[in-house]
C-alpha cells in the first residue's frame, strides 16, 4: 500500500535533495540513502542480466513493471474514489509491449487503441454517468502514461542494436538523478518549481546536464558508433524530459495528496515513482536514435 503521509510537492526523487541539503542525512535529502543505493544497484543488476544474452527477458521484466506501475496507480486514484478498470489495463498493457517488440510502432498503436476500447467498455459495464465517465478517462490516462510510452522503450530493444540502446537509454537516466543529486547537493540554492517540487534546483538541473551529455557523448561514440552530436542531443533531451516527467508525477501525488506512489523499493518509493521520467523520455529518445539511423 502507498506511504500516504503528506508532501506539499509530491515528495522529491530518490536523488532530488534539498536546496544546500546533506547528502548523508535521510530527513534532508528525503530519502534514506543507504537503501535507495543498494535498490538501485540491485535494478541495475536486474537490468543488465535481462539485458545480456537475449531481449526476451528485458520484455518480461517491463511487462511485470509496468504491471506494478499501472497497480500503484490505481491504489493512487482510489484515494479520490476514481475507480480504474485494472485487468483490461494489465492485459492490454502486457499486449503493447509483446506487439510492439514482435511487430514495431503500428502494431503498439492497434494495440493502445483496443486497450483504450477495454478500458470503456469494462467501465460502461459496470454503469453509466458522470463517475463512470470520470473512471474511463482515468483509465485512458493510465493505457497512455505508463504501457503506451513504455512501449518505446521496446520499440528501442527491437529496432537495430536494441539492447545496446536500451542500455544506453538506462544510463542517460541514471546520469540524470546522479547529477542532479551530486550537483543540488553541493550547489543547490534556487528551486526549480518551488510550488511543485521546493527539493528540484536549477543547479541540480545543470549537474543533470552535464552528466547526461557526457554519458550521452559517450555511449554515442563506444557504443553506437555514432557522431559526439549523437550524443550531445540525446543527453541535453534527457535531461529535459527525464525532469518534465518527474514535475508532471509530482503534479499528480501533490493533487492525490502522497508523498510516493508505493512502497515496494525501499529508498525510491514505488515503481511508478523510477518510471516516472523514463516512459516522457523514451519516446524522444527512439524519435532520435531512429531519425539517426535512417540519416546514415
Amino acid at each position: 500500500m502507498t506511504d500516504q503521509s503528506f508532501d506539499p510537492a509530491g515528495g522529491p526523487g530518490p536523488l532530488d535533495p534539498e536546496p544546500g541539503g546533506s547528502a548523508g542525512s535521510p530527513s534532508r535529502a528525503g530519502r534514506n540513502l543507504p537503501a535507495a543505493i543498494a535498490v538501485g544497484v540491485l535494478l541495475l543488476g536486474a537490468v543488465a542480466a535481462s539485458l545480456w544474452f537475449r531481449p526476451e527477458p528485458f520484455l518480461a521484466l517491463a511487462v511485470v513493471a509496468v504491471g506494478a506501475a499501472l497497480w500503484e496507480l490505481r491504489q493512487a486514484f482510489a484515494r479520490r474514489d476514481i475507480r480504474i478498470p485494472l485487468l483490461p489495463l494489465l492485459v492490454g498493457g502486457a499486449g503493447m509491449l509483446v506487439s510492439a517488440y514482435a511487430a514495431g510502432p503500428e502494431a503498439l498503436l492497434v494495440a493502445f487503441v483496443l486497450t483504450v476500447g477495454a478500458v470503456v467498455v469494462w467501465r460502461v459495464l459496470d454503469g453509466t454517468g458522470p463517475q463512470a465517465l470520470r473512471d474511463a478517462a482515468a483509465g485512458v490516462f493510465a493505457a497512455t502514461y505508463l504501457p503506451f510510452l513504455a512501449g518505446f522503450v521496446i520499440l528501442l530493444l527491437a529496432g537495430p542494436q536494441g539492447e545496446l540502446r536500451v542500455a544506453l537509454f538506462i544510463l542517460l537516466a541514471v546520469a540524470n538523478d546522479t547529477g542532479g543529486y551530486i550537483a543540488g547537493v553541493t550547489f543547490g540554492r534556487h528551486p526549480l518549481a518551488p510550488t511543485v517540487s521546493p527539493k528540484k534546483t536549477w543547479e541540480g538541473l545543470a549537474g543533470s546536464l552535464a552528466l547526461t551529455t557526457a554519458v550521452g557523448v559517450a555511449g554515442a561514440v563506444l557504443v553506437l558508433d555514432e557522431s559526439p552530436l549523437l550524443g550531445v542531443v540525446l543527453g541535453l533531451l534527457t535531461a529535459v524530459t527525464a525532469t518534465v516527467g518527474d514535475l508532471a508525477e509530482s503534479l499528480i501525488k501533490r493533487d492525490l495528496e502522497l508523498k510516493d506512489m508505493g512502497s515496494l523499493l525501499p529508498g525510491h518509493g514505488g515503481v511508478l515513482d523510477r518510471l516516472d521520467s523514463l516512459v516522457v523520455t523514451a519516446p524522444f529518445v527512439y524519435l532520435v536514435l531512429t531519425m539517426a539511423t535512417s540519416s546514415a
